[in-house]
Parts: C-alpha cells; structure tokens; sequence
C-alpha cells in the first residue's frame, strides 16, 4: 500500500518547498515558498484525494462587488479556486487533486496556479481585505 503522504511530501521537498508543520497520522502538511507568494498553505492527506487551503483575507464588510469579483476571477484560476469558510467571512484558495496516481508535475501545477495567483490578483486581495 502507497504512503500517499510521505509521496507528497517528498514532492514537496523536490520542488523545494519549506515544510513548517507535518502531522503523518493527520495526514497534515503545512508548506511555505515566499517567493512563490505561499505561506501556510495546509496541505490534507486524506486519502482519495489532496486538499489544498491557503487562508486568503477576511470579508470584514460582505459586498457585492467583492463576490462578483472574486467568482469572476475563479473563471482564470488554472487549478483551484476561491472559497468561503462555514463563516462566510474568510476567503481561502482551495485546490484538490486525486491522490492514487498523484504524480510531480500535478501537484507542481496546483501549486504554481496559486502562485500566479498570488502575483496577478494581490493588489485586488490586499484592497479587499480593507473593506
């Protein structure tokens, strides 16, 4: 039976991501790149599939326009997309992947998307986060 979390891990490691937490009976990784705009991105281990979290922003004032915005920019998001927490108050990046047959260049792409990301839309995010 495959160690899928010790396989992401390595993965991590290859692509030179910095692990800051690892929990292997949760299934728990927390990675950081700065220079990739990723810093306290959880990864889960749970086994069919990989989920990826990056805390965003908090929606201090709900707006429309914040929503409109965000869904509209979900539509250019490669891998991945804008979420809102149970509270609907906190804006994370999430991403999920298969894990059976996860390979390198998979978990590199998800991970690049969030960072394009990052790059292209962190004037909108900083802008948000002060309403």
């Amino acid at each position: 039976m495959k160690n899928h979390f010790q396989i992401t891990k390595n993965f991590l490691l290859e692509l030179n991501f910095n692990i800051d937490f690892e929990n292997e009976a949760e299934g728990i990784l927390m990675i950081r790149k700065e220079n990739f705009a990723i810093k306290n991105l959880i990864l889960g281990v749970a086994p069919p599939i990989l989920i990826m979290e990056q805390f965003l922003f908090r929606i201090n004032n709900q707006s429309e326009k914040i929503y409109r915005s965000l869904l509209q920019k979900n539509r250019d998001i490669i891998h991945g997309a804008f979420v809102l927490d149970d509270s609907g108050k906190t804006v994370i990046f999430r991403d999920t992947l298969q894990i059976e047959n996860l390979d390198l260049n998979e978990l590199e792409g998800s991970l690049n998307s969030l960072s394009l990301l990052m790059s292209e839309y962190s004037d909108k995010i900083i802008e948000f986060s002060k309403y």
